[in-house]
């Protein structure tokens, strides 16, 4: 039995941790499937999403933003405590000399005048909570730091430095967290070009920029990934260096003598780095980010390219080793960040990404199993093909159960996570339709409650993007018309049971 939409193991790439051009894994390439389909009112194109943001509005700033430097050290503190932990591209230890240079320059030019402006920018948008949360006529959090960062970025752009591919990923970070996937992906492609260009040659990167160099390397590759799951988007080449590259270390503590700030301003003292605030598993996440990435990525080469010759017959093993592997990864991550896999809830942040993250794995790489069931309900009398529907639809509603934890993420991965909810809750939906997946749900109310939740927050982040927006208008459509099928033929009464 042949299941549309999955890709061929036959003949895998070189490296099978790469996203492929061509794939299935969008969100909405899910209005597609049978049952999911029939409740949609009109068809839509999966390149809608992406065409949405290109059409949308350039992002507007002043060129002479004031910017305050009154909360600073708050912001600084919130940086490194609740934001370097997903990036990891700023060293606590070197930071001093970063701001006191900075200073010395009047915050007026150099890559760390920019890289300084930019960890206020992101401290402050950590301070601040999500942005959904933010009044529409506020400012947002952050954003006249970012401002006069921005204006210092031109002439930044034009080095092929570290520290000005630096610059650049902590300038893209602030993009995702305005909600600006599009031009976030135009500033990653830079650093990738900048990357490759230095990687080229080991020999290009001073000794004391090659920590700073990984770190980099692995943030453009990490964030053009999550771009390239939902979006059809040129892929910049960062990803022929992965099998070379070397895993990101601990922060080191650099010599003075041995620092070379790239500096514009020559003229300010050098000074000892003072140790930022730190928890001592400071890359703890990274790591275990760049890992499920990979293997996120593995999923979609093996499962979801498209022109599928794919069988249940031979997906079995393909899903079972994947899911192995997922187990592995899970198994390996510090006691700190092991997420509890029980209803009791994560003690952190960290935890709380990383558990969402990986319900979202365990559900795609068992999603093929629910599209069968949608294209023949028979397949669902093969108690392998239940067992393994039952193992998706539960990591689905694990991940939904608890809508708000989705906001612990809302700096690297608002844009990303709010479409994980909707291919999420499509899926639900779907299921709902199907006698055989029914059975598999927890009783109606309880799934109403879920799917219901899940569209007021997706509705909450509306506003944010044009992505988005549409986003929130399929759930809620499909939603009603699900309802109404529902009534109407009595398939799934609501009743607990």
């Amino acid at each position: 039995m042949s299941v549309a939409g999955l890709g061929s193991w036959a003949h895998p790439p070189p490296s099978i941790s790469t996203m492929p051009k061509l794939h299935t894994t969008p969100a909405l390439n899910l209005l597609q499937w049978p049952l999911i389909r029939n409740l949609i009112s009109r068809p839509y194109d999966p390149q809608n999403l992406l065409q949405l943001e290109m059409a949308r509005e350039p992002l507007r700033m002043s060129p002479a933003s004031p910017f305050d430097l009154s909360n600073m050290a708050t912001y600084i503190q919130a940086f490194f405590e609740c934001v370097n932990v997903w990036y990891a591209c700023v060293n606590p230890h070197t930071w001093t000399r970063y701001y006191k240079t900075a200073l010395a320059c009047g915050f007026r030019e150099g890559p760390e005048s920019c890289v300084v402006l930019l960890v206020l920018a992101l401290g402050s948008a950590s301070h601040n909570g999500s942005l959904a949360f933010i009044p529409q006529s506020k400012e947002a959090p952050g954003f006249s730091y970012f401002a006069a960062a921005w204006s210092l970025l031109p002439s930044i752009m034009m080095r092929n430095s570290v520290s000005a591919a630096q610059c650049i990923v902590l300038a893209s970070a602030y993009l995702f967290y305005l909600v600006r996937p599009l031009e976030a992906w135009t500033l990653l492609s830079n650093v990738s070009m900048k990357l490759q260009l230095l990687l080229a040659n080991p020999s290009r990167i001073p000794l004391q920029w090659k920590q700073l160099s990984v770190r980099l390397y692995w943030n453009a590759l990490l964030y053009e990934s999550d771009l390239l799951a939902e979006l059809d988007l040129p892929h910049s080449g960062i990803v022929q260096f992965e099998e070379l590259m070397d895993l990101p270390g601990n922060f080191e503590e650099l010599e003075d003598e041995d620092f070379d700030g790239e500096n514009e301003c020559h003229d300010h003292p050098r000074h000892n780095a003072e140790r930022g605030p730190m928890n001592g598993g400071e890359l703890w996440y990274f790591l275990a980010e760049i890992a499920l990435r990979r293997l996120l990525n593995r999923v979609s080469h093996m499962i979801y390219q498209k022109d599928s010759s794919l069988t249940l017959g031979s997906l079995g093993p393909i899903v079972s080793e994947l899911d192995f592997q997922l187990s592995q990864w899970y198994d390996n991550l510090p006691q700190p960040i092991q997420f509890p896999l029980t209803d009791e809830l994560p003690s952190n942040s960290v935890q709380t990404v990383l558990r969402l993250r990986y319900f979202a794995c365990r559900t795609i790489i068992y999603r093929p199993y629910i599209l069968a069931v949608f294209e023949n309900e028979q397949a669902g009398a093969d108690q392998i093909v239940k067992e393994y529907c039952r193992r998706c639809l539960e990591a689905t509603l694990r991940q939904l159960e608890n809508i708000t934890s989705h906001r612990e993420g809302h700096l690297p991965y608002l844009w990303q996570g709010a479409l994980s909810m909707v291919s999420q809750t499509l899926l639900v939906m779907g299921a709902t339709m199907s006698p055989t997946l029914s059975s598999l749900l927890p009783p109606s109310q309880s799934v109403d409650r879920i799917v219901s939740a899940v569209i007021l927050e997706v509705e909450s982040y509306a506003h944010l993007a044009p992505s988005l927006r549409l986003s929130a208008e399929i759930i809620r459509d499909a939603e009603k018309r699900r309802q109404m099928c529902l009534r109407s033929t009595g398939a799934w009464p609501n009743l607990e049971t």
